[in-house]
């Protein structure tokens, strides 16, 4: 998760989900608790009750602190969700349920050159093209990104495990499929990296953080699987900013590599990084709040954060229950459409994954759909105002007319933060109760150890509350769409980010340039719900029509 949060939410009101006085919960059942205790918590949640009204909370209070300790005996995995499921789809939408014939973009044809590592910048569909042909082999390929993740891994601090033997075996029996005619799709053979809280059986899943350093996970995740069903190969488990936040992990801060001096933005940090200097043909990243869109910006990359629900999380890190996504991070969007196709769908496994389907056209012509523009965030003076606003002059003239809209007003977004600080808090309460929190590498306070602190103060009723408000929020989105199909927005505009994150609504990010500094900047593209297919065909014919994906980070050839 990338971290949008304005400093005063550090003050908000803890968050752990437990009834409303969380705040006794560190101490023993033997412990007295007194009215004047009480009247100090109300202070901490906003509350104010009489006197007579808390000396009858009293004994309540004491059966719910024997409550947290009886509870706190049973040990729960990370893997462990709550019963109560998200579901972002509002009252009365329908989908499409019939899955069609996706009709991909014919890949450009490559001359295999005498040095593979020309290829290292390649797309998956024209790395696929060639190893179909059998113009270039799996394996080659496969030892090509080994060789450039060894070299330039510790220049990024990208790389916390290669995945060799792994690879080396994939890549081998790809090979011996494709020459015995079994074809299994244009990821069959072809080289990628994942964020390191995908567990993958017999290496380490450590989460980027120094007390799960050594952590071996006896599972596979379920997107593993899927790609490996679809003869993909897993050459690295990439870095992340630890427990999802940022670019900083157990062994450093990864790069960005357009400008070693600065991070690459994260969490999804190695994911971004890798791919923009050509180490991987493409890589998986998760979102709760920015981690695909963030670090996919700052390294020029395109990302695709899915809707919820459209990928199963199983066999991955939980941050937030209710907020967490697991997405492509790629060179071009119709990458991100194959990869994605790839990886969707129900496993039996995450219960809030639908089965819906994906109808991607790539053909889709612009004046037919009705495109949105979030007129006020692009009005306003902010540093990419000048390339944003370039973007829109591109869809203009591709036959784009462009809608002016407004983001739902009606309620406060940025307050509803807090939700994924809860169920955050949640996820790693043994960490924060054990004081192995001491071992992560960030301690400021805008990190996760105070953040998760913090979070124990947050009462039961008001996380309910803000997700009902939540409830509302997706209902105004669903008007909106009503009468759009997509919209465009700054990738940092406002508090679209939080906004379309808490809803669930899928976002494509792609290039559009570079800042004064030479750094890559981005647009982001929003879909309707389980809509990845027209998002991501609009994204695709703004792309086409520009060519800064095409360019690469110099000090990476």
């Amino acid at each position: 998760m990338n971290r949008f949060m304005p400093k005063w939410m550090l003050l908000l009101p803890g968050l752990m989900l437990v009834p409303l006085f969380a705040v006794f919960a560190q101490q023993k059942p033997d412990t007295v608790i007194t009215t004047q205790m009480v009247a100090q918590a109300e202070k901490l949640l906003g509350l104010q009750f009489t006197p007579a009204e808390r000396d009858s909370m009293l004994d309540g209070v004491k059966r719910n602190l024997k409550s947290y300790l009886a509870l706190r005996k049973v040990e729960l995995k990370n893997s462990v969700p709550p019963a109560l499921l998200f579901n972002p789809i509002p009252p009365g939408k329908t989908f499409e349920h019939e899955q069609k014939m996706i009709m991909w973009s014919r890949a450009k044809k490559l001359s295999v050159p005498n040095d593979l590592e020309k290829l290292a910048y390649a797309s998956v569909a024209e790395l696929a093209l060639l190893i179909r042909t059998r113009e270039v082999t799996s394996m080659q390929l496969t030892q090509m990104y080994l060789n450039r993740l060894k070299k330039y891994g510790p220049k990024l601090h990208c790389v916390v495990t290669l995945t060799e033997d792994l690879a080396l075996q994939q890549a081998k029996r790809a090979d011996e499929e494709i020459a015995a005619g079994k074809y299994r799709g244009p990821l069959h053979g072809i080289p990628y990296g994942v964020k390191d809280l995908l567990a993958v059986k017999g290496y380490k899943t450590t989460w980027g953080a120094m007390p799960y350093k050594d952590q071996v996970i006896d599972e596979t995740a379920t997107v593993v699987k899927k790609l490996e069903a679809a003869g993909a190969v897993l050459v690295a488990k990439l870095s992340m900013g630890a427990l999802a936040w940022g670019d900083v992990w157990f062994g450093g801060k990864t790069r960005n590599p357009w400008n070693l001096q600065q991070g690459s933005s994260g969490s999804s940090a190695g994911s971004a990084a890798a791919t923009a200097a050509g180490l991987v043909a493409f890589s998986i990243g998760t979102e709760t709040w920015g981690s695909i869109v963030s670090p996919s910006t700052r390294c020029g990359d395109t990302g695709l954060r899915p809707t919820f629900g459209r990928v199963s999380r199983a066999g991955a890190m939980a941050l937030s229950w209710s907020m967490d996504k697991i997405g492509p991070i790629c060179r071009t969007v119709e990458d991100a459409a194959l990869v994605f196709d790839a990886i969707r769908g129900p496993d039996g496994l995450d219960q809030t994954v639908v089965d819906l389907p994906f109808n991607y056209n790539p053909q889709v012509k612009l004046s037919e759909l009705r495109i949105g523009y979030v007129k006020d965030l692009f009005e306003r003076d902010y540093p990419n105002k000048k390339n944003d606003a370039a973007s829109l002059e591109v869809l203009r003239k591709l036959g784009a007319e462009l809608i002016p809209i407004e983001l739902p007003k009606k309620y406060p977004i940025r307050p509803m933060a807090f939700i994924l600080n809860a169920e955050a808090a949640a996820a790693f309460d043994k960490l924060t109760r054990s004081n192995r929190d001491e071992l992560l590498v960030r301690q400021i306070k805008n990190a996760w150890p105070n953040v998760f602190r913090t979070s124990r103060f947050i009462p039961a009723a008001e996380y309910i509350q803000a997700n009902r408000l939540r409830t509302l929020v997706i209902q105004e989105m669903d008007k909106l769409f009503a009468k759009i199909d997509v919209y465009v927005v700054p990738s940092f505009g406002g508090a679209n980010l939080l906004l379309t994150n808490l809803t669930g609504h899928p976002c494509v990010v792609v290039p559009n340039g570079f800042n004064d500094k030479g750094s890559p900047t981005s647009i982001s593209f929003i879909g309707d719900l389980y809509d990845e297919a027209t998002v991501l065909a609009v994204a695709k014919a703004y792309q086409d029509a520009t060519d800064f994906h095409l360019k690469h980070p110099p000090l990476f050839p």
